[in-house]
């Protein structure tokens, strides 16, 4: 005889016929099983609801993903505080510094042709309270210096051979000043801007016409002088008892013909409170971060892992 369902003694369960036993076994285990299928479809509402409700507005999903019938949230009329908006009364003022009035290229005084009250015609020097100050700032129109060094040749008397001037020591081999270089550096790295837009904002605000080769060969310049500089800060922080490191995920191109493939890169940092190292790599590997960091480094690493 089987175990008894549970409510049952033992006594009427063995007294009950073999048929009917069987039956009340066979609903006990539907019983069961539709108790597991309410629990789990119990869930399954649960975590629809939970996503019916979910929004921009109480999750980290964008704004893009709103269902229909989203309605922005906006301000209660009910719960207004009555204020109109902007400045209230007794805040202080905002506003840009006025330059010394010696210090502005040009300076204009005006002074009223008649009375603002009764119309009567105004004449005279300038008197009374100090004058409102109404200041334009505006930026000068910018061309760009060139510089031209013309190598001539003269003829020897001896031989007769033509010799050719050189550029003397200093002079910019590569067409383009220090200042051009350095903008062009700081408009690709803390600007992020493409070959393009480089060569669109030089030509409209500075008239100074450039190909994206040339931009190429300013970038490869700059990594040229950095190359030292930046390893000798490497070397530096190798040496300290506290690193912090990270990368993410930045495009990296193939400007220098090191990335046939246009793989996806990683922008790594390494530094402390006074200096930090970027580098771009093609990779996010632990053998990348301990190149960074030094083969021998025993110091603390701060990461995420």
């Amino acid at each position: 005889m089987s175990i008894p369902p549970a409510g049952i003694p033992r006594a009427d369960w063995e007294a009950t016929p073999p048929s009917v036993a069987a039956l009340l076994m066979e609903m006990v285990e539907q019983t069961q099983q539709q108790a597991e299928q309410i629990a789990a479809l119990a869930t399954r509402i649960a975590q629809l609801e939970e996503q019916k409700g979910r929004s921009s507005r109480n999750s980290s999903q964008p704004p893009s993903t709103n269902g229909p019938g989203f309605k922005p949230r906006g301000k209660d009329k009910a719960k207004g505080t009555g204020r109109k908006r902007g400045g209230q009364k007794g805040h202080p003022g905002r506003g840009r510094d006025l330059l010394p009035s010696e210090k502005c290229a040009e300076g204009h005084d005006h002074l009223p042709d008649h009375c603002g009250s009764c119309g009567t015609c105004l004449e005279g020097a300038k008197e009374g309270a100090a004058p409102w100050r109404h200041q334009i700032v505006d930026i000068p129109p910018v061309t760009p210096i060139v510089i031209e060094h013309r190598l001539h040749q003269l003829l020897c008397p001896h031989c007769n051979a033509a010799t050719r001037a050189v550029l003397p020591a200093g002079v910019e081999t590569g067409g383009y000043g220090p200042r051009l270089t350095a903008l062009v550096g700081r408009l690709s790295s803390t600007y992020h801007l493409s070959h393009q837009k480089i060569q669109r904002l030089l030509i409209e605000g500075f008239g100074v016409q450039i190909s994206t080769g040339g931009i190429s060969c300013i970038r490869r310049r700059l990594n040229d002088f950095l190359e030292y500089p930046v390893g000798e800060a490497l070397l530096w922080l190798q040496a300290q008892p506290i690193l912090q490191a990270d990368e993410t995920s930045y495009r990296v191109g193939n400007a220098d013909g090191n990335n046939p493939e246009d793989r996806g890169g990683w922008l790594w940092v390494v530094g402390n409170q006074w200096v930090r190292v970027f580098d771009l790599r093609l990779s996010r590997s632990s053998a990348v971060g301990q190149q960074l960091i030094g083969e021998a480094y025993s110091g603390i690493l701060n990461c995420d892992r």
